[in-house]
């Protein structure tokens, strides 16, 4: 992974999707996980029982998508400083390809901090499932003394 730099960084830009195939064993994977043994996670008519359409991914998988997404473009030296927005609107369920995009709002400096805003969505086939949401991280200025 390369170091993405705050200069670089455009207002606009829009971040690499990630997309997530899900499947029954993914899902049962990440809620062990993540010790998320609620049975609407891996047990379709438990999640059917209780008003959903199938078992549907869990709260922390979901917001690991959105970091994998931001991290790829901020890098492994860019700092996560906020997460807002976060809604879950439509299950994401076996069967489903759920794809994370992102774009740069804006950018500014603070106190000598390289700051950005992303805005950032899960997608599903029938619409945002996750979202929009909005993302605050820093950036180093340079990377070994090189803007």
């Amino acid at each position: 992974m390369s170091q993405r730099t705050w200069p670089e960084v455009m207002e606009g830009q829009q971040l690499a999707p990630t997309e997530y195939p899900l499947t029954v064993t993914r899902l049962v994977m990440a809620a062990g996980a993540n010790r998320d043994f609620n049975s609407i996670h891996h047990n379709a008519e438990y999640a059917r029982a209780s008003g959903a359409t199938d078992m549907y991914a869990n709260t922390f998988f979901l917001q690991g998508m959105w970091e994998r997404c931001v991290r790829d473009f901020i890098g492994s030296a860019g700092i996560f400083r906020s997460m807002t927005g976060f809604t879950m609107n439509i299950f994401n369920t076996p069967g489903q390809t759920v794809v994370v995009e992102g774009r740069v709002l804006r950018k500014w400096l603070e106190e000598d901090k390289g700051l950005i805003e992303i805005e950032i969505l899960s997608r599903i086939p029938s619409g945002v499932s996750v979202g929009p949401g909005r993302v605050v991280a820093e950036l180093p200025l340079t990377v070994d003394g090189v803007p």
